[in-house]
């Protein structure tokens, strides 16, 4: 089986930034997509940032412009750089990636104070 570890998230003031990391272990042959999901308690989770393996990208409309995602493929490692970071964007982001199945990390909390 796949294992995500996500490390990066804590607290930070309105307008600052975060990078998230997420690696990918365990037994597998290959991780084609992986991203970033988000959730509020009581949520479903949202769409962060996905990422194929070839470096296509898809954000959700509240990312778009301030969050950037990026991969190494190498290292089976995504990451999520966040940007002028809003109280809004508080939640817990939660790595995925596809591969034989689909793979969810543990989470890591995100909290942006103003």
């Amino acid at each position: 089986q796949v294992q995500l570890v996500e490390s990066g998230g804590g607290l930070v003031q309105a307008g600052g930034s975060l990078r998230l990391s997420c690696a990918a272990s365990g037994s597998f042959v290959s991780i084609g997509a992986m991203g970033w999901y988000r959730a509020v308690p009581g949520k479903q989770r949202d769409l962060v940032a996905l990422i194929t393996r070839g470096s296509s990208t898809d954000y959700g409309h509240f990312a778009e412009g301030r969050f950037t995602i990026s991969r190494d493929n190498a290292k089976n490692t995504v990451y999520l750089y966040m940007n002028s970071l809003k109280p809004e964007d508080t939640a817990v982001y939660y790595c995925y990636a596809e591969g034989k199945s689909t793979y969810w990390g543990q989470g890591t909390q995100v909290t942006v104070s103003s």
